[in-house]
């Protein structure tokens, strides 16, 4: 249960650092870098949201599933 609830956090901590880091690179980078860069850019952070949004449901799900090791080993996964 422990894990389940530090993954939920992290999820909900790498879902708004995407937020404040596509806000970043569409208004603070814009004139900083090239358009091939900060297409770069902004594919990582997209990433960086599918990651956040993927460990946020499987720490919804029930939680029959956290009794596999292998949950927590998915969620590490993105998270790394």
């Amino acid at each position: 249960m422990m894990a389940q609830v530090w993954f939920f956090r992290v999820s909900c901590l790498l879902g708004a650092s995407s937020v404040i880091l596509g806000a970043f690179a569409a208004h603070g980078l814009k004139q900083r870098l090239s358009p091939e860069m900060l297409s770069v850019f902004e594919v990582g952070v997209r990433y960086q949201m599918y990651h956040a949004l993927a460990m946020l449901a499987v720490t919804l799900a029930v939680p029959r599933l956290w009794s596999s090791p292998w949950t927590a080993a998915a969620c590490s996964a993105w998270l790394f």
